[in-house]
């Protein structure tokens, strides 16, 4: 069995004990199983898959950082939310508004990029939300 441990700077999201692992990382989706070879990796926003007990558990997650040894997963996110939880119209509202934003040639870089940001977040909730097995 391999660790799991999901932590947002609210809260821990997740901790249980998985088969599996997959993870929206920097390289492409990154899957884990139990005696990985130590690694540290960027998370992107997008979503995270556990599997355990033939059950799969998917959560949209933001960006952040992995760090995996041989019997552990830490992900460090700023966002991440499960499936059952995502309000898909709220999500694509916010898309709506951050695209809007984008085209406002006012934005300096900063917010820019923080607009950016959260557009990236409600695209993985509202591609979580969407997946059908």
């Amino acid at each position: 069995m391999l660790q799991l441990e999901i932590v947002t700077p609210e809260q821990k999201i997740y901790s249980d004990e998985v088969d599996s692992v997959v993870i929206p990382g920097v390289e492409g989706e990154l899957g884990v199983l139990p005696q990985h070879v130590p690694l540290m990796t960027q998370l992107l926003p997008g979503e995270l898959r556990v599997l355990k007990g033939g059950e799969e558990l998917r959560l949209a997650v933001g960006e952040g950082f992995v760090e995996v040894s041989a019997e552990k997963v830490v992900v460090l996110t700023d966002m991440a939310v499960k499936e059952s939880e995502i309000d898909e119209a709220a999500a694509e509202e916010a898309i709506q508004r951050a695209e809007q934003a984008m085209k406002d040639t006012k934005l300096g870089d900063e917010e820019y990029a923080t607009v950016k940001a959260s557009l990236q977040k409600s695209l993985a909730m509202v591609r979580v939300k969407r997946r059908r097995s």
